[in-house]
């Protein structure tokens, strides 16, 4: 409409934070609610590869969104706001039809409010917040990079970034759909592997400028998030009870909103005085953040076994 000039061009910025702000306080539910359902479906054995499965999943949209956005993109780009205006209803639909009540392990009792600052899962929230907000940082900052470093238009900056963001995804889908799955480690460990590729990646956003070394660089992120999500959320599903697990579902789930309410305000900030400065400051958060995953350990919780079990 703007375009067409029926609305004035601010009218229509605001319309579209309007919405996306709708959008995204609807969207909000859906990750804390997929993860308490599979805490629900799991047991605490198979609870990372679960959560891993959410990540694949994910990862598979985040591979064909940017393909599918690309090339819609190409034509108008308004267009692919429509199309995901209709996958998420498609999705709204399956959701009602597939997708049963799951019947969970234990009876719901009464008790006491999960906080953050529960000592039980601060480690975990303490490196979710970090951890997507170096990510938000970089994903709503890179864009801007390759334009600057290879010298592309709009629209070419929108197809170049697209295929990097396929690339990371598609190496963040072989870890969460290969090693997560295949390799039986626990949720910390995967931590500590993903940590030191994640710096690896924010070393070489930091001290490169070529387009192919930022391009492995996303690869490498892709890598490195796709050992850590899964890590992140079953650590903090199994640090509390099975009755927990929708409350700590909704705080794990809360931090990737939180560091991509801070980061992409922060990473923009940091641009424009200097574009390496974004990625700078992620390493040097990163680097304390990959000591501290190495130095604490905390303890899975344990339900206590039914009276009359084996």
């Amino acid at each position: 409409l703007a375009l067409a000039g029926l609305i004035p061009p601010l009218a229509a910025f605001a319309y579209l934070t309007f919405s996306r702000m709708l959008q995204s306080t609807v969207m909000s539910a859906t990750p804390p609610a997929a993860s308490a359902y599979v805490a629900d479906v799991t047991d605490v054995r198979s609870r990372t590869k679960g959560m891993g499965g959410i990540g694949a999943a994910q990862n598979v949209g985040a591979i064909l969104g940017p393909a599918a956005g690309g090339l819609l993109a190409s034509l108008s780009l308004i267009l692919p706001l429509y199309f995901a205006a209709v996958l998420t209803l498609l999705a709204a639909v399956l959701v009602i039809l597939l997708l049963p009540e799951p019947t969970r392990h234990v009876a719901p009792r009464t008790q006491g409010r999960l906080r953050y600052r529960d000592p039980r899962i601060l480690p975990y929230i303490v490196v979710g917040v970090l951890m997507f907000t170096g990510v938000a940082v970089v994903q709503q900052t890179l864009a801007f990079r390759f334009q600057d470093v290879l010298g592309l238009t709009g629209q070419e900056t929108a197809r170049t970034f697209g295929f990097a963001m396929m690339f990371s995804a598609v190496l963040s889908l072989i870890a969460q759909g290969v090693i997560v799955q295949r390799m039986d480690l626990p949720a910390m460990t995967l931590l500590r592997i993903a940590l030191p590729l994640l710096v690896l990646a924010f070393a070489v956003m930091t001290t490169m400028n070529s387009g192919t070394a930022l391009f492995l660089a996303m690869g490498v992120l892709g890598l490195g998030m796709g050992l850590a999500g899964p890590g992140f959320m079953a650590g903090a599903s199994l640090a509390v009870s099975q009755s927990e697990q929708g409350a700590v579902a909704g705080l794990a789930s809360s931090c990737g909103p939180l560091g991509f309410t801070i980061g992409p305000l922060l990473g923009t900030a940091l641009y424009q005085y200097e574009p390496r400065l974004p990625y700078l400051l992620t390493l040097i958060a990163y680097l304390p953040l990959l000591v501290f995953v190495w130095r604490v350990n905390p303890q899975p919780h344990r339900d206590p076994e039914p009276l009359g079990s084996d």
